[in-house]
């Protein structure tokens, strides 16, 4: 992105969905996407979110070579989450600088199986990027995968056949008793 420096402040484009028809060719084009309530209510429901109090992308696309553009973005939000273990609000605060590279001549690979590159931020030149998607894509990734509320915890279940001893986790970890030994060792080396 250009430097903040800069002494005039560039020209934001505010709409949602940009035809890539029509950004330059030359120079980049500077956006500000700030979703109404309703559309973060629309992109909370997306994600099964709680709660969306506030979104805002900032950035630009820029053209690259013949036909391709770039698309560098910081996204901050405050997403609610529900906890993975007990359902409670888990306030979640996002800051994440990002880019997507749209080419092309982009062609998918056509063998059964493939590596995927390290690179994975490079896809097919829509005709016109959409800002609401390309948000929320970025939100989804940013986001905890398993929010957890503060103490909570899984705890530990124990089940067995009547009879049996129970398998618990400190039995299955085979190496757990190790450094114990380890240390009574280095203390009695006989």
């Amino acid at each position: 992105m250009t430097d903040p420096k800069e002494t005039r402040s560039p020209k934001l484009v505010s709409q949602t969905v940009m035809r890539v028809g029509a950004l330059s060719g030359r120079k980049p084009t500077r956006f500000r996407f700030l979703p109404t309530s309703d559309e973060r209510g629309l992109i909370a429901k997306s994600l099964n979110l709680i709660n969306l109090p506030s979104l805002e992308m900032v950035g630009e696309i820029r053209p690259e070579g013949r036909g391709d553009y770039t698309l560098e973005a910081k996204l901050t939000a405050h997403a609610v989450q529900a906890c993975s273990i007990t359902l409670a609000p888990v306030q979640a605060r996002v800051s994440e600088s990002f880019v997507r590279r749209y080419v092309a001549q982009f062609e998918y690979p056509d063998a059964d199986e493939y590596e995927i590159p390290e690179d994975d931020t490079t896809e097919p030149l829509p005709e016109a990027i959409d800002l609401t998607l390309v948000a929320t894509e970025a939100l989804a990734l940013a986001l905890p995968l398993y929010p957890r509320a503060e103490g909570a915890s899984l705890g530990e279940k124990v089940f067995a056949p009547p009879g049996a001893e129970p398998l618990t986790d400190d039995i299955l970890k085979p190496f757990a008793g190790l450094a114990g030994l380890a240390s009574a060792l280095k203390k009695d080396p006989s």
